[in-house]
């Protein structure tokens, strides 16, 4: 295994030394790599006081290439670290598929992600710490699809390399293509991370460390001032809207103790691998302040963050709270063309699916969709200076009455208030925006709600609202039951 890399992990035991290729294609000129100095090489380490498997590809031994040999040593351990009930880290640093022997090499990336697949589907956390180059097959494969990434600083990265790209398109990339810097602004991977502090991270990744709080950004909003009093609606909803108001990044950091960023490609939803009071959950905050587009709302790249760190929870076993703030969704044409309709359903779909507790808090704005989203959860808290509506007053009023001007009038109709929202059946609990009391609250449902109350409420809700009359010649309607995780 590699001898420089800062704090590296006590090895307890080397796996595979012995195999070597074959050499299947006759290639000219290939000479196999002795077992030392095949590209991948994989042990059993102590990392933090876990037992950690670790993958280590280096494209200082035999470019960090793919054949045979190396597939076989992450299939392998991939599987003795499920056998074991293990954590995975990969370093990496790789040209790709090993050409020597052709579609060989090729068949290592399925066999790779089936291995990695496997080890995820036993609730079992993975991540990885790229240098530079991590390229092609390797990086196509199990190294993309572990749950936590992170990137050597300038480090190149990308599925063809530049030497590739020149050849294909005619051109090399531009200079702020295939780096690290670009890999986490797109959400590629989760942080850029300097070699000293790359096991450090790895460490925190995989929970055999703490992970270090929640930072906000400076000049934010930094404590809740209280609900609104007694205001009209609609200047309820302004004070909802005020930039004076903490959003769901602000909250998050006030509710969570640590906090592991999950990236993603639009800063208009923030997620983490957080703990509150003790207890591991992922955190989902919108955040009115950023935005890819528009600040405040979310587009299509927004909510699938959302659904990977849902999914994410449901595979560990980890419970969800989400903190809601935003007028809407991105309703722009490059949104409607990136699919933001089904990215809302999807994570809409990621929340039913959950098979752990979920729990929402709306700090702000919850407006429309792109708000419910996010709010699909066993326990719906809001706080008292919040609102919920089913579309903005505003967009509302000019659908209604073509006549925005109306929009404080619908305000007050549309019932957006949090003890509205409360006797409508909607929300289960309105909370006074003490941190103190809104931790202890927040605590209590993920504590005492049950997986599955999301249906029922929504149901309950519905069911109020509804005066039906039986319809001649036909029977009673079926009995429903919630759907059980």
């Amino acid at each position: 295994m590699p001898t420089d890399a800062p704090a590296q992990p006590a090895v307890l035991e080397s796996w595979d030394d012995g195999m070597r290729s074959a050499d299947p294609l006759r290639f000219r000129g290939y000479v196999p790599p002795d077992s030392a100095e095949e590209s991948v090489r994989t042990a059993l380490v102590n990392l933090a006081g876990t037992k950690t498997a670790w993958i280590d590809c280096d494209f200082g031994r035999f470019g960090g290439t793919m054949g045979s040999v190396a597939g076989e040593r992450v299939v392998r351990a991939f599987e003795r670290a499920t056998s074991l009930g293990a954590p995975a880290v990969v370093t990496v640093s790789s040209g790709g598929a090993r050409l020597q022997e052709g579609m060989l090499a090729l068949l290592q990336m399925p066999r790779t992600v089936a291995a990695q697949a496997g080890h995820a589907a036993a609730g079992l956390l993975s991540a990885a710490y790229l240098r530079s180059p991590t390229t092609g097959g390797v990086f196509a494969s199990f190294v993309s699809l572990t749950d936590l990434r992170a990137a050597e600083p300038e480090a190149v990265i990308g599925f063809g390399g530049p030497r590739v790209v020149a050849e294909v398109t005619g051109a090399y990339p531009s200079p702020g293509s295939h780096t690290a810097e670009s890999a986490v602004r797109h959400g590629l991977v989760d942080a850029v991370v300097g070699p000293a502090r790359a096991w450090n991270w790895l460490a925190a990744a995989v929970g055999a460390r703490p992970w270090e709080p929640l930072a906000v950004p400076h000049g934010r909003p930094s404590m809740p001032a209280g609900g609104s009093g007694r205001h009209s609606a609609y200047e309820h909803l302004l004070s909802a809207r005020s930039a004076w108001r903490p959003s769901g990044l602000e909250w998050a950091a006030l509710l969570t103790d640590t906090w592991l960023e999950i990236a993603g490609a639009d800063p208009a939803i923030r997620a983490g691998l957080a703990t509150v009071d003790g207890r591991r959950v992922v955190v989902v905050a919108m955040d009115r302040f950023a935005g890819r587009v528009r600040a405040g709302a979310p587009g299509p790249a927004a909510y699938r963050t959302a659904q990977r760190a849902i999914r994410l929870a449901g595979r560990l076993g980890m419970p969800v709270l989400t903190l809601v703030d935003t007028p809407g969704a991105d309703p722009s044409p490059d949104s409607e063309a990136g699919g933001i309709a089904g990215e809302i359903g999807r994570t809409l779909l990621s929340l039913t699916e959950l098979p752990t507790v979920c729990v929402a808090l709306v700090v702000g704005e919850g407006g429309s969709g792109g708000a419910v989203a996010l709010a699909h959860t066993d326990r719906l808290l809001m706080l008292d200076g919040s609102v919920f509506s089913v579309i903005g007053p505003e967009a509302g009023a000019a659908v209604l009455y073509r006549d925005a001007a109306r929009a404080p009038e619908l305000a007050s109709a549309f019932r957006m208030r949090p003890a509205d929202l409360l006797r409508l059946g909607v929300v289960d609990r309105v909370l006074t925006e003490d941190v103190e009391a809104v931790r202890a609250a927040v605590s209590e449902a993920l504590s005492q709600a049950r997986a599955g109350d999301r249906v029922a409420r929504a149901a309950r809700a519905t069911a109020a609202a509804l005066r039906e009359q039986p319809s001649r010649g036909s029977g009673p309607a079926p009995r429903r039951q919630p759907p059980q995780p």
